[in-house]
This record gives structure tokens, C-alpha cells and sequence, in this order.
């Protein structure tokens, strides 16, 4: 597969403290591409990295061959979106509104009709429609979790950096959430999506890349790199991994003790 964009020996510090050492990276066209991790272990930290919010201190990222930084900021914005784990707007917009600042990047560029197309088709996609008129701080955090995904939708970029997209959703709307990154995969984007449920990556992922301590620990197809071993170490608890009685995908379970009889 074609690498859409490639982390390169990328290291961050802050405040006296290693968030990133020496991360190679790859993301792929078509592909869903899972971070996971213990709390801490830098997922975020280069998610922003990925999406050119921040530079590193060591390393490069490319996006298309090119480095982030020789890509103009809205050139940067017609090719990837990032969504933030908060999701916080100031004044009440109606959430139709929210969803239409995905189409900045395109001003001048589409047509008022293509605008509002995007719009619509990503309220759409992410059960919204009925929340375009309401005000956007009205919201429940699941809805404003789902405004701000069809945001950058809306956006229309080749990658989607989703920074625990499923945080604050119900089971209905996390397997809705997931459907559209893979079929954003399907038509040819790269999706790179943070999450904490390793059972929903096993679902949906591709390929994951496990971080530990700011490291990558170990890259790969889904079903190698969800190893219990593997797991129990990073996340200092032990797991067992199971297979789904359907299809085989692993099912990630935490160990607990036994009630005695």
C-alpha cells in the first residue's frame, strides 16, 4: 500500500520530560491504523505531531513525500483533519453551522452547492440531522462528540486523525463512528484513530501501533501485535486474548480474580 504519510524518528520533551523517542510511523491509503496504549504513553502527543499541530523535536514528519512544514496551513487543512479530544465552541452555533467550519479550507475553491452538500452528507453519516438546528452548547457530549466528527468530515481531506473518537458515545453510535472510518479507508483515505478499548480496535483495525512510555513497542497487523503477553507488559495488568466465536477477531479481556467458592 501507498504511504499517505511517515513519522521518521520523531522524539518530543516537555518540561524536563520524554512524551516521544525515536517513532517510526507509516500510514497507509485505505487502511485504518489504531494507537493504543496506557495512559500517558503518548498517543496524543503524536497524534499532533502527525497532524503538523506540533513539531517535534527530533525527526520529520511527510505528508505525500513532503515534509509538514513545507506544506502552506491551508493546503495542510485540504489534506488532513484532526479531531481533538474536546470538543468546545464558545458562542451557541447551531451545530449545522459547527459542521460548515470544515468547509473553510475550501473557500473559493468549491462551490456554495458542493459547501452544503458536504454538510449535509455528514450530518448524515453521523446521525446529526436532527441536531442541526440546535444550539451546539446545548448538546450532550456524545452529540458534540458526533458535530465534531461530521466537522471534519465535512473537510473532505485523504487523512483523518481521530483523537478517541469514541470516548463519550454509546455502543450504537462507537460502531457508527468506526463503520465511517472504515469506509473512509475503503474510497482511498488514511484513518489513524487513538482509542482505549483494544477489543474495538481488533474490530476495526488494520494495523496497530502499541506505545509505551512515548515509544512504539511494536507495529503491525491487528492480530500479532494483540499478543496477552505483550499487552500484560505494556499495560502492567495481565489480559487474555480471545477469539471471537465469529469471525476470530481477538477479544481483549482483563484477568480478575477468581471468587473463591
Amino acid at each position: 500500500m501507498t504511504a499517505l504519510l511517515e513519522a521518521e524518528g520523531v522524539g518530543c520533551a516537555a518540561g524536563g520530560r520524554q512524551l516521544l523517542a525515536d517513532v517510526d510511523l507509516a500510514v497507509r491509503v485505505g487502511e485504518i491504523l489504531a494507537l493504543l496504549g496506557p495512559n500517558g504513553a503518548g498517543k496524543s502527543t503524536l497524534l499532533s505531531v502527525l497532524a503538523g499541530d506540533r513539531r517535534p523535536d527530533r525527526g520529520e514528519v511527510r505528508l505525500d513525500g513532503r515534509p509538514l512544514a513545507a506544506h502552506r496551513p491551508a493546503e495542510l487543512a485540504r489534506r488532513r483533519a484532526l479531531l481533538t479530544q474536546t470538543h468546545e465552541v464558545s458562542f451557541p452555533f447551531p451545530a449545522a453551522e459547527v459542521v460548515r467550519m470544515g468547509r473553510a479550507p475550501w473557500t473559493g475553491r468549491r462551490t456554495a452547492a458542493q459547501d452544503e452538500d458536504a454538510v449535509t452528507a455528514a450530518l448524515a453519516a453521523t446521525d446529526c440531522t436532527h441536531l442541526a438546528g440546535r444550539p451546539f452548547t446545548a448538546l450532550s457530549g456524545g452529540e458534540r462528540a458526533r458535530v465534531a466528527l461530521a466537522r471534519i468530515l465535512a473537510q473532505d481531506t485523504a487523512l483523518l486523525l481521530l483523537d478517541e473518537p469514541t470516548a463519550a458515545l454509546d455502543l450504537r453510535h462507537q460502531e457508527l463512528v468506526l463503520r465511517i472510518a472504515r469506509e473512509r479507508a475503503a474510497a482511498g483515505c488514511g484513518v489513524v484513530v487513538v482509542l482505549h478499548d483494544l477489543t474495538l480496535a481488533a474490530a476495526h483495525a488494520d494495523r496497530i501501533a502499541l506505545l509505551d512510555a512515548g515509544r512504539t513497542v511494536a507495529t503491525g497487523p491487528t492480530c500479532e501485535v494483540l499478543d496477552a503477553g505483550l499487552l500484560s507488559r505494556v499495560y502492567r495488568h495481565p489480559v487474555e486474548v480471545l477469539a471471537h466465536p465469529r469471525g476470530g477477531a481477538p477479544i481483549v479481556l482483563p484477568e480478575r480474580p477468581r471468587e473463591a467458592d
